[in-house]
Formats: C-alpha cells, sequence, structure tokens
C-alpha cells in the first residue's frame, strides 16, 4: 500500500482512475489528505484529477497536494528559496521574457538564434547541468558560445531576483541536495507521492522524486509512479526512459503492476497500435486488448499532397455523414461526431480551407493564443505593472521593450541593488542611495522610462510611499 509501485498503464487503460482511487484507499487506511501529493505534467491534468478525487472522496480532496511538478517547485521555493538566496516574492520569467533576457545576454537581435540557445539551455538544465558544467560536457565550438551565454543568462536571473520555468525544477532539487532542515521538512510532509505519466520525466525531476519520498530507498520509499514506456515522446526536451529503467534497481522492493485493458478503443485500433510499437525496444513487455468489439477497420490513405490529403478528409467525412459507406455499425449525424488530428500547428490551414469549402463548421482546438502575441504581452506588461509594482518580469518587459538605449549592465546593477535590499526593481528605482551604483545619467533614463509610461496609461499613484522621483516628482 506504502511501499514504492510502478503502474504500467496502457493507453486507455484508466491511469487517472488509478491515482485517485490510490488516494482515496491511503486515506481509508489512515493516512492525513495533505500529506498526500499527486503530481501531473499539465494544470489541465491537474485540474481533472482534482474534480475526479473530489467526486470519489468529497471534501478531504480539497487538502490533497493535487499540482504539477512545476506548482511544486513555486511552492518549495516560495517556503524555502531563502535558503538559495532568492526572495520570498521572487518572479517567474515566461518563455519571450527568456528570450529578450538571452538575446542581450548573447548580444544577440536575431530571435531565433535565441530561442534555439533557450532550448539547448533548457535541455541542459532539465539533465542538471549548470553553466559550468555544460561548458566542460561541450563537444563543439557552438556548445561551448550556449555555455558562455547560460553563464551571462545566469547572473542576469540572480539579479533580477527571477527564475525560469526550468529553475522551478533544479533549484528545488539543489535545496533537497544541500539543505537538511528543508529536506526533513518536506520529505515528513510526503507521506506519500504519486506521479503521472512517469515516463514523461526527465533526470532533475527523478532525482527530486527519489529526496522527495524518503526513507530508505530500498525498503521504505512512499510512492506510486504510473506510466507506460511505449508513450514516451518527450525525449526532445529531457524525458529519458532511463527513469523507468532505473526504478527497479533504486527501489529493490518495487512492486510493478501492469494495467492492459483498453477501455476506449476498438480491438481493431489496438491490433494496429501494438503492430506500430511491436519493434520498440520493451523495457516492460505488455500487449493491450479491448472487449469493446472489433470495430471498423484501420485505413491507410495514401494522398498526393496536403491539398488533396485534406480534400480526401473532408470527401470522407461528407460520405461517413450522409451514411452512404457504413452499412451497419454507428451512424454519425452531427458534424461534432467526427475529429482531424494533425501534428503541427502549420497543417491546420490546410484543413480549414477544405472544410470552408465545402461549408462544414469546425472549431480549432489548441493554436497560438491572443494573449500569447507579443504587442499583448508588452500592454499586458504595463498593466501588470500597474497593478502590482513588485512583479519584475513586468517590468523588465516595460524597461526593454521597444529599445530605449536601457542596457544590460544599468539593468543588472539594479537588479544587484534590489537582490541586497530585498526589493521590486521597479521600487528600487525610487531608493535615495540608488545613486551609489548607477550614474546620474542611466537613473534619469530609468525615471523618464516608467514614469512616462505611468503617464500615458494615465495612473495615479499606485501606493503611499515617501519616495518621490527626482526628474519629474512622480510620487509613488
Amino acid at each position: 500500500m506504502h511501499g514504492p509501485c510502478l503502474v504500467l498503464a496502457g493507453a486507455g487503460s484508466g491511469k487517472t482512475r488509478v491515482i485517485t482511487h490510490k488516494i482515496a484507499r491511503l486515506i481509508q487506511s489512515g493516512m492525513a489528505p495533505g500529506r498526500i501529493a499527486a503530481i501531473t505534467f499539465t494544470n489541465k491534468a491537474a485540474a481533472e484529477m482534482r474534480e475526479r478525487a473530489k467526486g470519489l472522496i468529497g471534501g478531504a480532496a480539497r487538502e490533497v497536494l493535487i499540482c504539477t511538478f512545476h506548482a511544486l517547485g513555486v511552492r518549495m521555493l516560495r517556503q524555502d528559496g531563502g535558503a538559495l538566496g532568492l526572495k520570498p516574492q521572487f518572479s517567474i520569467l515566461d518563455s519571450d521574457d527568456v528570450t529578450s533576457i538571452l538575446k542581450d545576454a548573447g548580444g544577440t537581435v536575431d530571435a531565433a538564434t535565441a530561442r534555439q540557445w533557450q532550448w539547448t539551455i533548457s535541455l541542459w538544465k532539465n539533465m542538471g547541468l549548470n553553466a559550468e558544467r555544460a561548458a566542460l560536457a561541450a563537444t563543439d565550438d557552438g556548445e561551448r558560445q550556449i555555455a558562455r551565454v547560460m553563464a551571462h543568462y545566469e547572473e542576469r536571473l540572480t539579479a533580477y531576483q527571477s527564475v525560469d520555468f526550468d529553475d522551478l525544477i533544479s533549484l528545488p532539487l539543489k535545496l533537497m541536495q544541500h539543505h537538511e532542515a528543508a529536506r526533513q521538512r518536506w520529505q515528513g510532509f510526503m507521506g506519500h507521492v504519486l506521479v503521472d505519466e512517469y515516463q514523461d520525466t526527465n533526470a532533475t525531476q527523478y532525482e527530486l522524486l527519489k529526496l522527495l519520498v524518503g526513507g530508505n530507498p530500498a525498503t521504505q520509499a512512499r510512492f506510486t509512479a504510473v506510466g507506460d514506456d511505449d508513450q514516451s515522446i518527450y525525449g526532445w526536451r529531457g524525458a529519458t526512459l532511463d527513469n523507468l529503467r532505473k526504478l527497479p534497481l533504486d527501489f529493490p522492493s518495487l512492486k510493478v503492476v501492469k494495467l492492459e485493458q483498453n477501455y476506449r478503443s476498438t480491438g481493431a485500433i489496438l491490433r494496429a497500435a501494438n503492430h506500430v510499437i511491436g519493434p520498440n525496444p520493451k523495457l516492460f513487455p505488455k500487449n493491450l486488448w479491448s472487449d469493446l468489439g472489433d470495430g471498423e477497420p484501420v485505413r491507410v490513405v495514401d494522398a498526393d499532397n496536403e491539398e488533396h490529403e485534406a480534400e480526401r478528409t473532408v470527401a470522407r467525412i461528407q460520405s461517413l455523414r450522409a451514411g452512404t459507406q457504413v452499412s451497419s455499425g454507428p451512424q454519425y449525424q452531427e458534424f461534432k461526431d467526427f475529429a482531424i488530428l494533425y501534428r503541427a500547428n502549420h497543417q491546420a490551414k490546410t484543413f480549414e480551407k477544405a472544410l470552408r469549402k465545402a461549408q462544414i463548421p469546425y472549431k480549432v482546438s489548441g493554436g497560438t493564443s491572443f494573449f500569447d502575441r507579443a504587442e499583448i504581452k508588452d500592454l499586458c506588461g504595463w498593466f501588470r505593472l500597474w497593478l502590482n509594482p513588485d512583479d519584475d518580469p513586468a517590468f523588465l518587459r516595460a524597461v526593454t521593450v521597444p529599445k530605449r538605449g536601457i542596457g544590460h549592465q544599468t539593468l543588472q546593477q539594479l537588479g544587484t541593488f534590489a537582490s541586497r535590499y530585498r526589493i521590486s526593481l521597479f521600487e528600487a528605482l525610487f531608493a535615495a542611495s540608488l545613486g551609489s551604483v548607477l550614474s546620474s545619467k542611466a537613473i534619469g533614463s530609468l525615471h523618464e522610462d516608467q514614469c512616462a509610461g505611468f503617464l500615458r496609461l494615465d495612473v495615479g499613484p499606485l501606493r503611499r510611499s515617501d519616495l518621490r522621483c527626482g526628474g519629474c516628482q512622480y510620487r509613488r
């Protein structure tokens, strides 16, 4: 019940059900709900698990910690990040903020180059490498250059009192490895840890999990990992099957449970899937099966090009809806009964054109959100800073986009000053002693930029203070 357990759950075999019922059993056995943590990989999955747990165990589900790895990391750093030199109000940078800082750190204006650096640095962080170790492991001049950029990037994060998405895993690991008091506190809090989609964990997440579950790894570790080696598709972002391979070695008392019945698909679909994944290297052999009947056969259709593929897809939808190609089995009456799956977002356009031509209503799921557009994020940065002057990423976006001649050295000195006095970057602008680290010209540029921005937004004082901007008499 409480010891190390690996549930090998094939596609459609009920992974979420396993986790929610395990939570219920743990509570029934006497474990306090507040000592149970269920970790997922997306906020959507966490929300679904939370709702299903609520339906199963009622109000006790509110006490169970159900969150993503990164949300858990935020919680750990908010509580104990001071041991690593972080202030409690540290800021979390989004992808665009990281790209902007990397462009500055690497001395480039090319966003594509900065994004490539970002991917490489993210992969290194997921492997547990910092800039120094990445430089030692570099195999060519390109990697050595990125390691140098990473070193400058790490300096800026420290100066800005900010973390990126990958730091939300690597820094909690560092906390657990080097600070005994924090480690004992979190191990005491974690009565049992359940991990969903375990095959998608990376090296850093695995090391963090081992420290969280505590006890003697051979006999006392308290966790349940649910995953499937045939569903590991995130190797490009650091996920590794070594984590599945190492489980029986690191935890000799590991209990392995296989779930091979699929409740979602027909026999024909499962046979096709089993043939596709059959050649995969097998850590834990299994064979999916279903009692839903054989169903319609899987069809593979050739197409001359993307337009021809879209046309054939639309024709197939029309014929199925008209009932002309199915003599028995389900009849499709509404367009909502159909779904078109594609590999990448850019492929949607061709299908959309074909559907519009056929006057078939459709809804695209995913794609770029309106709020992810650069100009919207810039505007929201000002609004965020308006509502919360301690929002350092919003400050950095407002002060650097568009370029105003405020360089990284000025921002780094401002960040170091703010970190020393445990204040936000915006608040540091109005500190009387700021002149000890910045020239009057640099201070004037920063005051002009920020105050003009707030005046353009017609914003009054954000909060009372005796601090006054010497350049424009703007009072906070």
